[in-house]
């Protein structure tokens, strides 16, 4: 275990000595070049749901050409945004080592470790863009999913509809799950706000929310369980296309 550590640290350092092709301070060019990275890994993690362990490893190999390009246009001169952001180059060194520890787990065969150490990946980049006061669509589809795990709390069978603050907690989740989802439609670009792919997804987790008030009405758990069920589905994949 601690020769796997040293190996992680040092080729991780090795990245961040790679060659820097130029100093950068555009924050869009750096977010765009994060969102090639980030699509690989979100491909490579389906993959790895589903025990497609050879194209899973394809894809993981796109994602660190990817990382390794951005570290060298990016390690060196991050873009202004960051500036006196402490987190900036931890999370450059931290994202390098866990690709070297998934591209480990995956050829050990410990696919569920490789697709950890991707998911991890995600919150680094999301605590990285907090700290500076940055938001993409990938941290706010983050968002909607805490939003989303936040209310599926209430998908149980044994629901005790008399109690206010049940029903109140499944407005209140609701409301907030929603409030989320129209902040996402908000900042897409509008080429993925336009798409057919995202307006499924959005427009459809809109649509089932809209039906929770009738559950809460007639105080029916097993309208609720379907309407949570289905919300779950377009939550799963708006993290699988779009986080």
């Amino acid at each position: 275990m601690l020769v796997s550590v040293a190996r992680i640290a040092v080729v991780a350092l090795a990245l961040l000595a790679g060659p820097r092709l130029a100093a950068a301070g555009d924050l869009a060019d750096f977010n765009a070049t994060v969102e090639k990275a980030a699509a690989h890994s979100r491909v490579a993690i389906g993959y790895l749901r589903t025990g497609n362990t050879d194209l899973a490893s394809l894809e993981l190999d796109r994602l660190r050409d990817a990382w390794r390009a951005l570290n060298g246009r990016f390690a060196g001169k991050p873009p202004d945004a960051f500036d006196g952001n402490p987190l900036y180059g931890t999370a450059i060194v931290n994202i390098s080592a866990r690709l070297v520890a998934a591209d480990m787990m995956l050829k050990s065969g410990r696919t569920e470790a490789a697709s950890q150490s991707l998911t991890a990946i995600r919150g680094d980049l999301y605590d990285l863009r907090k700290a500076s006061g940055i938001v993409v669509l990938a941290d706010c589809v983050r968002d909607a999913n805490a939003a989303a795990d936040a209310l599926m709390v209430y998908n149980d069978a044994a629901l005790d509809w008399s109690k206010p603050q049940v029903r109140f907690g499944i407005a209140n989740k609701a409301s907030i799950y929603g409030y989320v989802l129209d902040r996402c439609d908000s900042i897409a670009g509008a080429t993925v706000h336009n798409s057919p792919e995202f307006r499924r997804l959005v427009d459809g987790a809109k649509a089932g929310l809209d039906l929770i008030p009738g559950a809460i009405t007639t105080r029916d758990t097993n309208l609720l369980h379907r309407i949570l069920i289905e919300l779950r589905s377009f939550d799963n994949l708006l993290a699988f296309r779009f986080g």
